[in-house]
């Protein structure tokens, strides 16, 4: 049987090569194609590999000889990591993988997660890992499409327990390869961010509206991992225009939460040069991980339990106006036109007058403090609606209207 599809197995096959090359049976069982990357520093593999862990070091001008004089191995698997990365992001473009699954403890998963950002979104990655889903991975580090599975059992040598695990990820990562759909598209791309929409509705109103227009609307759930995957398609380019409404994580990070986006969450598509229309969406809330404890700056605030896995605190005037200005301090590094709409009315659902989340003093604070702080290249336009109103939607539409008859959002 030809080969359809082609996954890249990495690992440390001096460590690990009974488990790598069980995995690479399973996808040449299943009609797949196996292309093998040693990441090794001190030992070697039992048979030869595709690529040699002399190639990976290679990428980035050391030897093996080199980083195994480090006398670190914690620095020596960086800048394996490091030559890693670039290897098979080439590999990626130039059509020799579909996919890749990396197996590893806690210094393998710290590698596979520099190989994993490396690759486009929608090119399928998984990792088998001792840490699977563990505290030990910030969300910075994951890739938007990333996979895990927990490599249960396996930490020295082949058992019933640890096949489980490597044949369900070697037969996932063939089939997502399989089964995935390209990103290409036949009309330009608008990335937006938002929540449900108990909370924040515009979307409803904005998508068809856009779509009408010849564009196409992809929406980002604004918790963590959303936020990433829309930073890291800004980054790349994906998006004619933004409407980055629901801009919570940046309070959340600043707030010590660890459901963040990371530290630069709204700032990718103004340093891409990418038309962005921005709201402050639940500016006056901090999300929080319900089981963690609360942080001790938030102690004492007003909280609510969303669910089991998640509570929100909300903000007293001092905390808005933090959000406020680190809301403009991203938004000065922008390259490209950029619009702030600031809704006087409020900016969730919850904070309507007679609503429990509604404070006027509160808003009055961060509507101030993002007047006082709003950088020159920051266009910054206050409305007098509710985020949730139709007069919201139709002033983000007039910017967007004029930026398209300017030809500053290009249709392709």
């Amino acid at each position: 049987m030809n080969a359809d599809k082609t996954i890249l197995i990495v690992g440390t096959y001096d460590t690990k090569d009974d488990e790598l090359r069980y995995m690479a049976g399973v996808i040449r069982g299943q009609g797949g194609g196996v292309l093998t990357m040693d990441v090794s520093v001190l030992g070697d593999p039992s048979q030869p590999v595709d690529i040699s862990k002399h190639q990976v070091i290679g990428e980035v001008s050391l030897t093996i000889a080199t980083i195994a004089g480090y006398g670190d191995e914690n620095r020596a698997m960086q800048a394996m990591a490091d030559g890693a990365a670039r290897l098979v992001a080439r590999l990626f473009v130039e059509g020799r993988i579909d996919g890749i699954v990396i197996l590893g403890g806690s210094m393998g998963t710290d590698l596979a997660l520099d190989v994993c950002a490396a690759l486009p979104l929608g090119v399928p990655k998984y990792v088998v890992s001792t840490v699977a889903f563990s505290p030990l991975i910030p969300a910075e580090r994951l890739a938007p499409d990333i996979q895990m599975i927990l490599w249960a059992g396996g930490l020295y040598g082949l058992n019933s327990v640890c096949k489980a695990s490597l044949s369900q990820a070697a037969g996932a990562v063939l089939g997502a390869a399989r089964a995935v759909e390209g990103t290409g598209r036949d009309r330009p791309l608008i990335g937006m961010t938002s929540f449900g929409k108990t909370v924040l509705r515009y979307m409803v109103a904005l998508k068809p509206a856009l779509e009408a227009r010849g564009f196409e609307v992809a929406v980002f759930h604004a918790t963590g991992m959303g936020g990433r995957a829309f930073e890291c398609l800004a980054a790349n380019g994906a998006f004619a225009c933004v409407f980055d409404f629901a801009t919570q994580e940046v309070g959340n990070h600043i707030n010590g939460s660890a459901i963040t986006a990371g530290e630069n969450r709204l700032t990718a598509a103004g340093r891409a040069g990418v038309p962005q229309i921005v709201a402050p969406g639940c500016y006056d809330l901090v999300d929080l991980v319900g089981w963690q404890p609360v942080p001790p700056a938030l102690v004492g605030l007003p909280s609510h339990a969303h669910n089991r896995l998640l509570s929100s605190v909300v903000l007293d005037a001092e905390g808005r106006r933090n959000v406020a200005r680190a809301l403009c301090s991203r938004m000065a590094e922008a390259a490209g036109p950029t619009v702030m709409l600031m809704p006087l009315g409020g900016c969730g659902e919850w904070d309507r007058p007679g609503n429990d989340l509604h404070d006027a003093e509160g808003l009055a604070a961060f509507a101030g403090a993002l007047r006082d702080s709003c950088p020159p290249n920051v266009e910054l336009r206050e409305i007098d609606a509710h985020i949730n109103d139709a007069g919201f939607a139709e002033t983000a539409l007039a910017v967007f209207d004029d930026w398209l008859a300017k030809g500053i959002v290009k249709r392709w």
